[in-house]
């Protein structure tokens, strides 16, 4: 982990001290994949974490795993993982792919922890924006993203399969250090690293 994300770390985990935010391993994959399918009508399919995590190189994965041992959830010896999120890297944008905090765990600011290291990578990865895709009808993460300085550009009518729902498609432009720094300095102003 880098300096700056080493930073950025300390910063978010203010929010919830229980929870660190870690590179996805193999191990984690069947509490990421029981995650996706408690979270999404869509979940994705078996293979799919790992061609992410094994063989796709514009692929960031992350974990939030609670610190704290615990029985319950997690098999005999390994963390309990409580969130997700993957990002690919095309070009110099980061595309968030998916994000997910189990239902036991959401609305302790562990997706804000998961989307802040996330998006601190890409900018060290070389990105100058961020996009992602999210449901018309789903406001609690158009709120969450808009803490991030995620705008609506556009929408894709009919996106998703399963009730034909638009997504709206929301981009940062203005992702750069000086944004990076924001994020790492836990300068937040309504959520958003402060505007100069």
């Amino acid at each position: 982990m880098s300096a700056l994300s080493t930073r950025v770390q300390a910063a978010i985990n203010l929010t919830n001290p229980d929870i660190a935010i870690r590179r996805m391993t193999q191990d984690d994959l069947p509490q990421v994949k029981a995650i996706d399918q408690i979270s999404f009508n869509m979940p994705w399919p078996d293979s799919a974490y790992h061609y992410e995590l094994n063989e796709n190189p514009l692929s960031l994965l992350w974990v939030a795993e609670q610190k704290t041992p615990t029985d319950a959830g997690s098999p005999p010896g390994l963390p309990r993982i409580v969130g997700m999120i993957v990002v690919w890297m095309i070009l110099d944008e980061a595309h968030i792919a998916t994000i997910a905090v189990h239902p036991d765990y959401r609305n302790q600011g562990i997706a804000r922890q998961l989307l802040a290291q996330a998006l601190i990578t890409a900018i060290e990865r070389g990105a100058n924006q961020a996009t992602l895709e999210v449901r018309a009808g789903n406001i609690a993460a158009q709120k969450l993203y808009q803490r991030f300085r995620f705008a609506v550009v556009g929408n894709r009518p009919r996106y998703y399969k399963d009730n034909h729902e638009d997504a709206l498609i929301m981009t940062v432009s203005q992702f750069d250090k000086t944004y990076a720094d924001g994020l790492q300095s836990g300068t937040w102003n309504n959520g958003c690293p402060n505007q100069e």
